[in-house]
């Protein structure tokens, strides 16, 4: 009953969750939509009050009549614009074309383009917001008086000395013409008042960023495993909100450096590309390795794109276009591994690369729309990332406490380590004890002091082989690890030579089929020694032991069979009694996993089995 009270609170939280993504999905798509739409007027309380009508061309070519909502290229060449300013009243009335008035200035919006005016009987007038040599590059409102009264059309000359990323300029700059009023308050304003959810948005992302970093940091603290993500989650959300500022409406009257408006709005999409690209290789597995060296060289031409505007005359928004390419590739990569990690992974995995596609697909998408000259900056990757941001805050409201949970589990599981570890020493002290009989060393030495008059050079051997064999037992002690079949079957043998004196009638056979495998110390020697002592012992005289080892596809075996007087397997064993034995099957199951199986017939013998499985003995 208590569980199922407990599984109904975790649906109930889930619900509200999902509830709650639900509703700052939809409030931050419709936040970004009501801002996208609103800010293509350059002020809103003074819309549309000033329009230009007339025809442009390209280069030498041929005139074109402009029309409302059709694109003109920016990097196709020199741009010439000729026609007439008309204005309208606040209300939307239509007032006149206007003519030269000093006292009324026209604002300009300037994407990283240089304008010259032409007007009849003036000289030209020109913006240059592109100047290398000064080192000039950026956004910016400029406002502009004419001065001639003639009635001739006024011809504007649009140069754009790049080659990428500004193919929207005349468009944006056609389409937000505004008055520009003598105190400039009114109108700045308004233009800042049109950026302001966009820019209070990443504002906002800037700060919940904050959060990330912290709970980052609280993570490693604590000995968290995904710290790491939580931290590059936060770095992500940092430079996603710095670019919604530097891209949002009015930002040169927000912060008045144009040159490092750029900078920032450029470092802030190159650094968002790179983390995304960190957090998504952090879920590879399959293909970990290509993931890792992509970001790698992602990284190195972040670093060529931030140093050498810095060391040459090459402007940073020059270097734009090397960085999409290189970011797309880089994408492409990264795509390909999805699709591969996609097929491989679990059905309950795989919902997690599909959602690793959107924000690749996304920048693809607005990469290809910037190019055609459909939009401007990255509007589909910005309605993609407030949809990820959701998840990745559920994700991380959940993880954190289970995250918790597991810190605990694994502060207890490190205290049962100690304990077992401690049990495992006292274990293997248990063990050598127990090998190590009164009995049998009196019997070896006395083999020993018979064998110095009888036979000195045996008695000599027997001296070494019983060193080796106290050696072996006592190096247990230090030593908590498994140790290599090849090894153990060493221990074996010295065993053997001991026991072979004061038995030479007994028979010990060997078939070492696999040997290059893991197995805790002083496994096989207590079973020989149980075969002798239980088995063998009890026969009139001689009786054979037989040990094999081998492997099948999942296990690796080792068999000690005798012909001794066998036991009822029926009757309970009493390990107790039998500290050896339960010693063995108890460091089996620690160490390697491992299982202790015996078979004995009365009067036949008795077959010892261990089966280490081969995952865990590797």
């Amino acid at each position: 009953m208590q569980n199922s009270k407990n599984k109904f609170r975790k649906l109930k939280a889930s619900y509200f969750l999902a509830a709650g993504a639900i509703l700052l999905i939809l409030l931050a798509l419709f936040l970004l939509w009501f801002n996208n739409r609103t800010s293509q007027q350059a002020a809103s309380a003074l819309v549309a009050e000033v329009y230009f009508d007339g025809e442009y061309r390209i280069g030498d070519g041929e005139w074109h009549k402009i029309v409302e909502g059709e694109h003109i290229p920016t990097t196709k060449g020199d741009v010439t614009l000729r026609g007439d300013f008309h204005m309208l009243d606040p209300e939307g009335g239509y007032v006149g074309i206007y003519r030269g008035d000093e006292d009324v200035r026209i604002a300009f919006y300037v994407n990283h383009i240089n304008l010259t005016f032409y007007e009849e009987g003036c000289e030209p007038t020109s913006i240059e917001m592109e100047n290398p040599s000064f080192g000039i590059c950026g956004v910016s409102w400029v406002p502009i008086s004419f001065t001639s009264e003639s009635t001739e059309p006024v011809e504007i000359v649009v140069h754009n000395p790049h080659s990428f990323g500004n193919e929207t300029a005349i468009d944006e700059m056609l389409s937000k013409l505004a008055y520009w009023d003598r105190t400039t308050s009114l109108f700045k304003k308004d233009v800042l008042a049109s950026g302001e959810t966009q820019r209070n948005a990443g504002v906002l992302l800037m700060l919940i960023s904050l959060l990330f970093l912290g709970t980052a940091l609280f993570s490693s603290l604590i000995h968290i495993k995904n710290s790491r993500l939580i931290l590059l989650l936060g770095l992500l959300v940092l430079f996603a909100g710095a670019y919604f500022v530097y891209s949002a409406e009015g930002v040169s009257f927000w912060s008045e450096s144009i040159v490092s408006n750029t900078t920032l709005l450029g470092a802030s999409m190159m650094f968002y590309m790179l983390f995304l690209s960190m957090i998504i290789v952090c879920f590879l597995k399959v293909t970990k390795k290509i993931g890792v060296i992509t970001v790698i060289l992602l990284g190195a031409v972040n670093a060529v794109s931030f140093v050498l505007p810095t060391v040459s005359d090459i402007l940073f928004y020059d270097i734009w276009i090397w960085w999409g390419a290189a970011q797309t590739v880089a994408n492409a990569v990264l795509i390909g591994c999805l699709v591969k990690e996609f097929l491989n992974a679990k059905n309950k995995l795989k919902w997690a690369y599909v959602v690793a596609f959107l924000p690749l697909i996304s920048f693809a998408v607005d990469i290809f729309g910037i190019w055609l000259g459909s939009w401007a900056g990255g509007v589909v990757s910005q309605y993609v990332f407030i949809i990820l941001l959701a998840v990745a805050i559920i994700m991380v409201l959940k993880l954190i406490p289970s995250n918790i949970n597991a810190a605990s589990k694994a502060k207890e599981l490190e205290m049962e380590k100690i304990v077992l570890n401690a049990e495992l020493t006292e274990s293997r002290i248990s063990t050598m004890m127990s090998q190590i009989r009164p009995h049998f060393i009196y019997n070896t030495l006395g083999s020993i002091e018979q064998l110095c008059k009888l036979d000195p050079p045996k008695a000599a051997e027997l001296v070494h082989n019983f060193a080796k064999y106290l050696r072996g037992n006592f190096g247990e002690l230090d030593n908590p690890r498994p140790i290599l079949m090849t090894q153990e079957m060493e221990h074996v043998h010295h065993y053997i030579s001991i026991e072979n004196v004061r038995f030479p009638d007994m028979t010990f056979t060997f078939e070492m089929k696999s040997d290059d495998f893991y197995i805790p110390a002083l496994t096989v020697q207590p079973i020989v020694e149980n075969a002798i002592k239980h088995g063998l012992m009890k026969l009139p005289r001689g009786g054979t032991i037989h040990v094999v080892s081998y492997e099948t596809d999942t296990d690796y075996c080792i068999s000690v069979v005798d012909n001794g007087v066998g036991f009822d397997t029926t009757l309970l064993i009493d390990e107790r009694k039998h500290v050896g034995l339960r010693n063995i099957r108890e460091r089996l199951k620690v160490m390697v996993n491992g299982r202790l199986e015996i078979e004995s017939t009365v009067g036949v013998g008795t077959k010892v089995l261990v089966i280490i499985p081969k995952e865990v003995s590797k």
